[in-house]
């Protein structure tokens, strides 16, 4: 059973899951709300790496696996609720329990699909298209995540956005 492995905690908007520079060990499932993942730059200026919903995890593999600090941080935008793993016992559980394994298998498949999409993204379609494609992917939760975060997450400007959405009507 992997329930005493699990920790459960719920994180304020605003709040962060981890920091750049730390040690992660854990992965943290959500269960509920919407976070992002994001780099601050020489600068001092936020860019999201990512946005995490209901299904999703976060976690900086390359911490859990190196034991080296993670370059970036999470955080919530909305109220969340994780189940937390140590990256160590959640492999433990894949190599005695299939079920786990299949489990491990599918949210590594998922993170890779979920990269090569973003990818595509920045690479070939307009900033209008990739706000399409985040108001489809994100559906009723869209409303929910702030337009300076969404504008960070397309890699344009809150002017460009504000622009985009006047155009489509959306204002």
């Amino acid at each position: 059973m992997a329930r005493p492995d699990f920790s459960f905690h719920t994180y304020t908007p605003g709040e962060c899951i981890f920091s750049s520079g730390d040690v992660v060990r854990n992965v943290y499932f959500v269960m509920e709300g919407i976070g992002r993942y994001f780099y601050i730059d020489a600068g001092g200026k936020e860019r999201n790496k990512s946005l995490v919903r209901a299904g999703g995890a976060f976690a900086s593999i390359s911490s859990c696996v190196s034991d080296m600090p993670s370059p970036f941080f999470t955080q919530a935008i909305t109220r969340c609720s994780t189940a937390s793993i140590e990256y160590r016992a959640l492999i433990e559980l894949s190599r005695r329990n299939r079920n786990w394994a299949e489990f491990v298998r599918k949210l590594y498949e998922n993170l890779v699909l979920k990269k090569e999409k973003r990818e595509a993204a920045f690479l070939l379609l307009s900033a209008r298209e990739r706000y399409e494609q985040f108001l489809a992917e994100f559906a009723e939760d869209c409303e929910q995540v702030p337009l300076r975060q969404v504008a960070m997450y397309l890699g344009v400007t809150d002017v460009t956005l504000s622009r985009i959405r006047r155009e489509m009507g959306l204002t």
